[in-house]
């Protein structure tokens, strides 16, 4: 598609306003933690949500709120209180690679950092001078394996220094960051400034960006997700991730 940049930016924002919506819930694993209403149980739910969102979507939606039910619907609370006992609950919990003895290591790191630092947000917080995330990701990434661990469970936190293009955890940035009128994205952290994020990149995000002109590199990854940052915000500078919207639609629901 020949379109110049205003036309391009025309018809982003067209297919923002059409796929930004309440609608947009209720097949999407944001749905999970929005069915929560404190900002910590909607942060872990969130965090579960995004790190087994690959592969079908309702597989994704039907493991997700399988996981919260394990937790008794508290998420909060489980992680806070579980005792090693409790943590035959998930039993027999697959989702694809991520199984029972990735989401026990996760329950318990959590309940760590949960205790030390009394929430995600200030781990995922950028210093003032930062204008992306994968630095932060990557300590963060760094800080989660900082105990032992199972060598296995790695691959389920991406990083950036590995030259990841971190899909799940970006996806996961913009609902915890963004907040409009739409009321889809969560924005319950208020320290981490929306024009930092990046948009998750994907097969879908990425073939659309490709059709439009606002990505060249052909691989899905570090170097990708930061040239089509550099595209978005030239359109968008104080919310560039809300194309994602955009970039997602065409391709899911419009083949683009």
């Amino acid at each position: 598609m020949e379109l110049n940049a205003t036309e391009i930016k025309s018809f982003l924002d067209e297919k923002v306003q059409q796929y930004n919506t309440l609608a947009f819930i209720n097949d999407d694993p944001i749905a999970i933690p929005h069915s929560f209403s404190k900002k910590e149980a909607i942060e872990i739910a969130a965090f579960f949500a995004a790190t087994i969102a690959w592969g079908n979507r309702k597989s994704i939606m039907t493991n997700a709120r399988s996981l919260m039910k394990r937790m008794d619907n508290t998420p909060h609370d489980f992680i806070l209180n579980h005792t090693e006992r409790d943590l035959g609950v998930f039993d027999g919990f697959v989702h694809r690679t991520f199984q029972r003895e990735d989401v026990t290591f996760f329950v318990k790191r959590l309940q760590q950092l949960y205790r030390e630092y009394g929430g995600l947000e200030v781990l995922f917080t950028p210093k003032a001078e930062e204008d992306n995330m994968h630095a932060v990701l990557s300590n963060f990434h760094n800080l989660f394996f900082a105990v032992p661990h199972p060598k296995r469970t790695t691959k389920h936190v991406a990083n950036p220094a590995k030259k990841s293009a971190a899909k799940r955890l970006h996806m996961f940035l913009r609902w915890m960051v963004r907040s409009d009128s739409a009321g889809v994205d969560l924005g319950i952290w208020k320290s981490i400034p929306p024009r930092v994020l990046s948009c998750p990149l994907d097969v879908h995000s990425g073939s659309v960006a490709r059709s439009l002109g606002l990505l060249q590199r052909k691989q899905n990854d570090l170097a990708a997700v930061m040239e089509l940052d550099n595209s978005l915000r030239k359109i968008d500078p104080n919310d560039p991730v809300k194309y994602d919207y955009a970039l997602f639609g065409l391709g899911v629901f419009e083949g683009f």
